[in-house]
C-alpha cells in the first residue's frame, strides 16, 4: 500500500513537473513569435522609410540637376550678353568717332559754302554731308539706348545667377535713378515707389529716402512691376518716418 501511494506521489509529481514545463516552454514561444512579429514590423517599416528615403534623394538629384542646367544656361546667356554689350560698346565708339569725323567734315563744308564757287564744292555736297550727319547721330543714338537696355537685361541675368549660386549682394541700378514714396506701410516698414522695371529698377536694389537735403532712411526693393515696386526699410538706416511724397535716390 504504502509503495502504490509512493508510486501515485511520484506520477503526480511527474505531470505536474510535465505541466509546469509546457507551460514554460509555452510562453517562450509566445515570447517568441511576439518578437518575431514585432522584428518583422520593424523591418518593414525600415523598408518603407528607405524606399521614401530614396525617393527624396532621387528627387533632391534631380532638382539638383535641374539646377546646375539652369545656371550653366543663365552663365551662358550672361556671357553671351555680356560679350554684345561690349561689342555695342565698341559699336557706340565707332559711332561716336565717325560722328566727330562727320562733324567735322560738316564744319569745313560750311565753311567751304561761302565761297564754293571758288572751290567748286556744290550745295548738294554740303547738304549730303549735313544729311550723312544725321543719319550718324540717329545712329549712336540707337546705340546708345540699346546698350542701356543691355545692361538692364545683364543686371537681371547676374541677379539670377546670384540667386542660384547662393550670392545676395545689393543689385546695382541705373546712375542717377530717381522716384518717389507713394504709399507708406508702417506696421510691415514697406513703401511703394512710383518707378518699377520700365526705369531700370531691379530687386534687392538699394536706394536712399531723402526729404529736402535731408536722409530719412534706406531701403531695398523686394518686388519690381513695369510701373511701380515694393521696398522693405532697412531698420538700421531708419532715422525717421517715412511719409509720401519723400524722394528716393540711387
Amino acid at each position: 500500500m504504502l509503495i502504490r501511494i509512493s508510486l501515485i506521489i511520484a506520477i503526480v509529481a511527474g505531470l505536474a513537473a510535465v505541466g509546469i514545463g509546457f507551460v514554460q516552454v509555452k510562453e517562450k514561444i509566445v515570447t517568441t513569435m511576439n518578437e518575431r512579429d514585432q522584428e518583422k514590423k520593424d523591418k518593414e517599416i525600415a523598408q518603407k522609410d528607405l524606399a521614401s528615403t530614396k525617393k527624396v534623394l532621387t528627387k533632391t538629384k534631380e532638382e539638383l540637376e535641374a539646377n546646375k542646367k539652369e545656371l550653366a544656361s543663365t552663365k551662358t546667356k550672361l556671357e553671351s550678353e555680356t560679350a554684345r554689350a561690349e561689342d555695342l560698346d565698341k559699336q557706340k565708339t565707332e559711332l561716336t568717332t565717325q560722328l566727330a569725323n562727320v562733324k567735322g567734315e560738316r564744319d569745313a563744308a560750311q565753311e567751304k559754302l561761302i565761297g564754293y564757287d571758288t572751290i567748286g564744292l556744290s550745295p548738294e555736297q554740303v547738304r549730303k554731308t549735313i544729311a550723312d550727319l544725321k543719319t550718324t547721330q540717329k545712329e549712336r543714338d540707337v546705340v546708345v539706348i540699346e546698350n542701356k537696355t543691355l545692361l538692364r537685361e545683364r543686371n537681371k541675368l547676374q541677379a539670377k545667377v546670384n540667386d542660384l549660386i547662393g550670392e545676395n549682394p545689393d543689385v546695382e541700378l541705373p546712375p542717377g535713378l530717381k522716384g518717389k514714396v507713394v504709399a507708406v506701410d508702417p506696421k510691415y516698414d514697406f513703401v511703394v515707389l512710383d518707378i518699377g522695371g520700365n526705369q531700370g529698377v531691379l530687386e534687392r536694389g538699394v536706394m536712399l529716402v531723402n526729404r529736402r537735403g535731408k536722409l530719412v532712411a534706406k531701403v531695398r526693393i523686394a518686388s519690381v512691376s513695369p510701373d511701380r515696386s515694393i521696398a522693405n526699410v532697412l531698420p538700421e538706416w531708419k532715422q525717421g518716418d517715412i511719409i509720401e511724397g519723400d524722394q528716393v535716390l540711387y
